[in-house]
């Protein structure tokens, strides 16, 4: 009976692997993460025109371009635009990087900025109020689950 049994080595694991399936490419690709800071993509062109001011602007809000050399595992076919042949390109965005601390201030400011809009839109309301036909601001949101919920 041991006779016809196979041998162990002729039996190995990538043998047996089930087959790996078609996945399609991601457009832009997911740098490796780094402590301390977040990635973004900036537009630095749109239909093969330049648009200096949207990368001037990120800039300034303090996004620095990712140097190739940098992340090697995102694979960049050409050089799109000269000026930045030694970031990683794709499609007109280049990618960048910046502390975390800043895209948390950045976060913080336009929250402000939201919720102060808010104040001043129920303040216009309620200026309006009168107390034979009072309005009232409840401003409630609720989640209704239909089925099981998988």
């Amino acid at each position: 009976m041991a006779e016809n049994r196979l041998n162990r080595e002729l039996d190995t694991r990538e043998k047996t692997a089930r087959k790996k399936s078609w996945t399609r490419p991601e457009t832009l690709p997911t740098p490796l993460p780094e402590d301390g800071y977040e990635f973004h993509w900036v537009r630095i062109s749109t239909r093969g025109e330049a648009d200096a001011m949207n990368v001037s602007l990120k800039l300034q809000e303090g996004w620095e371009p990712v140097k190739a050399a940098d992340h090697p595992e995102i694979f960049v076919a050409g050089v799109e635009n000269e000026r930045f042949k030694e970031n990683i390109v794709i499609g007109g965005l280049m990618l960048c990087k910046t502390p975390t601390e800043f895209v948390h201030d950045r976060n913080n400011w336009f929250n402000n900025q939201a919720s102060s809009q808010m104040k001043s839109v129920d303040n216009n309301l309620m200026r309006e109020n009168d107390p034979r036909m009072p309005l009232y601001n409840e401003r409630k949101t609720t989640v209704s689950r239909f089925g099981n919920g998988t």
